[in-house]
């Protein structure tokens, strides 16, 4: 993605990239959420199915987006590869390729001409929604994602995502009537977008900078619970590492997850923080290449 596309998106403004046909679907379920539960009232058990399905949905973003296909801070095998994909889909955030690509560029230019959603040159709320509902921003770059780009499974998911999506959700209806629809689909969609959402944008303008970067990163612990762990986003800016909680106190509920199913096997080569880089504070994080095609695949 070029930085004149990115700067040819925001220059259409906000109303170009909310409100056209293929948003049609996000804001329809947004309304559905408001409405379902203004009819239905509220459900503890509709609370609890919220939480139940949030979890596992945001551990496939955070761990499969953003961690693995994102930044390859793990390795895994052909076949789990396809279903952090395949999971991370259900919350709504299109293909991995596309997801991963578009935070690579993000890492490339954070908070720089050409950043796809930076509140710094773009404003809150494109930093938070905009940039993901724009047209302008829907091709997927392939020359950003080639290491993934070559297993046609990912291809396959990446074009067809909504598919998966909208099986879930007509799942939801089979299972649970209207209000598992309501509160397991709709509720917990909007819930999972938007506390990713934040990530690109409270957590570049809410909490503390235990690092100097070259960006507005921050870490904030309450992101950092609606997230499993992304929070500790100026951590993260030390992108090679699978964790982001860098000291035991700082929450990143994806990395145990990581860390178990490294100790059965599922996944291996788990990079971790180096002493010399987390204890380096308050000095500038090193800049680390973005992950290539000539990255070893299991």
């Amino acid at each position: 993605m070029s930085i004149t596309a990115a700067q040819t998106a925001r220059a259409r403004g906000w109303r170009h990239a909310y409100f056209h046909r293929g948003t049609l679907p996000y804001w329809s379920i947004h309304v559905a959420a408001a409405v379902g539960v203004a009819l239905t009232g509220w459900s503890w058990r509709g609370a609890v199915l919220v939480l139940a399905l949030h979890v596992p949905r945001m551990l496939f973003v955070t761990a499969g987006y953003h961690r693995y296909f994102a930044h390859r801070s793990f390795k895994t095998s052909r076949w789990f590869q396809f279903v952090l994909g395949l999971g991370a889909i259900l919350t709504g955030q299109r293909g991995p390729l596309w997801w991963a690509a578009h935070h690579r560029t993000h890492h490339k230019l954070s908070d720089e001409p050409g950043d796809l959603h930076s509140v710094k040159q773009s404003g809150f709320w494109w930093a938070h929604q905009g940039w993901i509902l724009s047209p302008d921003l829907g091709a997927t770059d392939l020359a950003r994602i080639k290491d993934f780009a070559k297993y046609p499974e990912l291809r396959w998911l990446d074009r067809w995502w909504h598919l998966p999506l909208i099986g879930f959700g007509v799942l939801t209806l089979a299972l649970g009537g209207v209000t598992w629809f309501v509160w397991g689909f709709c509720v917990g969609q909007v819930l999972c977008w938007h506390a990713t959402y934040t990530i690109n944008s409270l957590a570049h303008v809410w909490g503390g900078r235990r690092y100097t970067t070259a960006d507005d990163s921050r870490n904030n612990l309450v992101l950092a619970i609606l997230t499993m762990g992304e929070g500790w986003h100026n951590n993260h800016h030390y992108q090679a590492s699978a964790r982001q909680g860098f000291f035991w106190w700082e929450i990143d509920v994806t990395y145990y997850m990581l860390r178990a199913l490294a100790a059965i096997g599922v996944i291996w080569d788990l990079r971790g923080v180096p002493d010399h880089v987390r204890d380096r504070a308050p000095a500038r994080l090193p800049v680390l290449p973005l992950p290539t095609e000539t990255a070893d695949m299991a």
